[in-house]
């Protein structure tokens, strides 16, 4: 199945721009959709996709103007030109951008705690697509991502061994390589002469992708889905966000729970994090792992996150300690498996996983980590 099989039409350009701010359609049950910016061309983008998507929006120019719509909007998508919440709201869903925010952006949207990021009009689709899921919400997986919190920590490790476990519990799982850079998570699963699709085959990717279409196109193993980048020495040039934001929206629908493991660029993780609901971050129990990994979580969404210690003779410190440290709470520790490092440069990992200490460490932290949400 090619790449452009699995993605449905994208919303076309619509009607033109709606009411200006503070006007829109009166509504009995009140706006879906709210927008708060003072900024035309932003305005005008947004209207543009709401149309498109058959929904309706309500705008305004500030946030006192927005109080009083903030709690019964559907959705909230605040302008990246507002810096600041009505008392006592809600973090609005999305922060809305246009092109050439930079890191103003994901910066913004750390401190107010938006949920999603979309710089426009790059992302008019997967916006559109977004806001028309918000009005009739289906039940969805769980997207859980894991980073390290410095280099080396192992998170890759913990990824293929947490999707292993859940998959022998019976958990529909995929597991999603999000470092184009990591030369291709498939070679520690020995799985790259495996038939399906690799990241380059969706990078032009457009429109709502069909769920169960994607999960019939991706390779398995260990009993799980995967989604690697390839693992050879061919040139790519990566996927922008739109595109990876639409594969996890559909990956949320067709899995029960979907893995990503993020790596460590600032480029990564503002494509690939900003779309998880929970966050797990892999540090060695050593001090200069617990400094990283408390600067790290600067660049983390406002999603709750949990910590994972890698244990191993010789440490300087003890679990609780980077824990209380970094402020994060401590769902488990990585065992010191022998030759694990062996094992992933053999594509043995899956082999590895198997021992009891490993199922151990698995089990406490999908109980911790990958249960329902509050």
């Amino acid at each position: 199945m090619s790449r452009h099989q699995l993605a449905g039409p994208g919303p076309g350009p619509g009607p033109g721009p709606g009411p200006g701010p503070g006007a829109g359609p009166w509504l009995p049950d009140g706006p879906e959709t709210l927008l708060v910016t003072g900024d035309g061309l932003l305005r005008g983008e947004v209207e543009r996709i709401v149309a498109a998507s058959g929904g309706q929006l309500r705008t305004t120019g500030t946030i006192r103007e927005a109080a009083q719509f903030w709690d019964t909007a559907a959705v909230v998508l605040l302008g990246s030109d507002i810096h600041e919440l009505p008392p006592r709201g809600r973090a609005p869903a999305v922060l809305v951008g246009l092109s050439g925010g930079g890191d103003r952006l994901w910066q913004l949207a750390a401190a107010i705690g938006a949920e999603r990021v979309a710089v426009l009009p790059e992302a008019a689709t997967w916006l559109a697509d977004y806001l028309s899921r918000a009005r009739t919400p289906e039940p969805g997986g769980l997207v859980l991502g894991i980073v390290g919190g410095c280099g080396g920590a192992g998170a890759s490790t913990a990824a293929v061994w947490l999707a292993h476990a859940a998959a022998r519990e019976g958990v529909r799982v995929l597991l999603v390589d999000g470092d184009p850079w990591g030369g291709g998570l498939e070679l520690a699963l020995a799985a790259e002469e495996t038939a399906g699709l690799r990241w380059p085959d969706l990078a032009e990717a457009s429109g709502t992708i069909d769920p169960r279409q994607l999960a019939d196109s991706l390779p398995l193993a260990g009993g799980f889905s995967f989604l690697s980048w390839p693992g050879n020495k061919e040139r790519h040039s990566g996927v922008d966000h739109a595109v990876v934001a639409g594969v996890l929206d559909a990956a949320r629908r067709g899995y029960e729970l979907v893995i990503v493991d993020i790596g460590r660029g600032r480029e990564t993780l503002r494509t690939f994090a900003w779309d998880c609901d929970r966050m797990i971050v892999v540090a060695p129990a050593l001090l200069r792992a617990a400094v990283a990994t408390a600067r790290l979580l600067q660049d983390l969404p406002p999603v709750e996150t949990m910590l994972v210690v890698r244990g191993r003779p010789g440490a300087s410190l003890d679990a609780g300690l980077i824990a209380e440290s970094v402020g994060l709470p401590l769902a488990g520790i990585v065992p010191d498996v022998r030759r694990a490092a062996a094992a992933t440069e053999s594509g043995r990992l899956l082999d590895a996983g198997r021992q009891r200490s490993v199922r151990r460490f698995t089990g406490m932290v999908l109980a911790f980590g990958a249960g329902p949400t509050p």
